[in-house]
């Protein structure tokens, strides 16, 4: 019964996917209306993360912030069915990168740590990562119970060659050896173990931090880089990616500077455009413990 299900989701997925972007916004405004006003969906969750985070907002603000972020989700909502279908030309349309960067390493022959947080629509820069840039592009992605689903959507996610690597596969997948120059893309800014994270300020938060990035950078030396997905605001659906350089030698910083840097930039990001994050997970679910070891606490030199 369950399979049946899902092959009729994936059935209407795939023809909704085929309908123009135009359509799509206006499906948008209608599942963000009903998430917000009707069905309230993690609405207590989206509220208190905000309260929390802006202490010194008003409500009409928190309120307001609230409001343009459920359109956001629905967004991304559609825009990542759209991904079913969608051209290459489409993606390479949506988005602005300077590029530098990359072709720089990739001009060097590096590999790359590429991290970032849950700002814009991630899915669909997988694929125009893989579309427009040189390096092989390898994303760390947590696999899906239902098997069937699971197949659907890793096919969509590679679709223009983008390598998916399974959370537990991450740092033995990291140091494997590739036939060309590499990127390893890192969404780091789930709510990890607390009893094996690094612990800092974010969003005026105690707040814990996969260690992931810290250890696979160090292990390839490979240089680290901050990317964020920022709406345009101008033209719905289309984004501009900054990135910019957390260090060229992770071997030769201190512990954990690296994944403070990163929660520095995704702040102030996040400043910028606050209803571009993921308000709506639920962050900080895990205290502080009252005993860290020493590398789940920033490195003083």
């Amino acid at each position: 019964m369950n399979n049946i299900l899902t092959q009729v989701s994936i059935t209407i997925i795939s023809f909704v996917s085929r309908w123009s972007w135009n359509s799509l916004y206006k499906l948008s405004d209608v599942l963000s209306f009903i998430l917000n006003r009707i069905a309230g969906y993690r609405k207590k969750v989206v509220l208190a993360n905000l309260r929390n985070s802006f202490p010194d907002k008003a409500d009409y603000e928190i309120q307001d912030i609230a409001n343009k972020f459920y359109r956001n989700v629905t967004d991304i909502m559609v825009e990542s069915v759209k991904l079913n279908s969608i051209s290459r030309n489409e993606v390479l349309e949506r988005f602005h990168l300077n590029s530098y960067l990359f072709d720089k390493y990739y001009s060097q022959g590096k590999n790359l740590v590429v991290v970032m947080g849950h700002l814009g629509n991630w899915e669909m820069a997988n694929l125009f990562a893989a579309a427009r840039l040189s390096h092989q592009v390898v994303v760390v992605y947590h696999r899906l119970a239902n098997q069937t689903f699971e197949n659907w959507i890793y096919q969509v996610r590679t679709r223009f060659g983008s390598e998916l690597i399974p959370m537990r596969e991450a740092y033995v997948q990291a140091i494997t050896e590739r036939e060309k120059p590499f990127m390893f893309f890192l969404v780091n800014d789930q709510s990890p173990n607390p009893g094996k994270a690094y612990w800092t300020r974010f969003l005026n938060q105690d707040t814990g931090v996969f260690r992931g990035v810290e250890k696979i950078s160090r292990s390839l030396n490979a240089p680290v880089l901050y990317a964020s997905i920022m709406r345009d605001s101008d033209k719905r659906g289309h984004y501009e990616i900054k990135v910019e350089e957390i260090t060229d030698s992770p071997q030769d910083e201190p512990q954990n500077a690296i994944i403070e840097k990163q929660i520095e930039l995704l702040e102030r990001d996040i400043l910028i455009q606050p209803d571009n994050w993921l308000w709506s997970h639920k962050r900080w679910k895990h205290k502080r413990p009252e005993v860290l070891q020493r590398d789940q606490i920033l490195e003083a030199r």
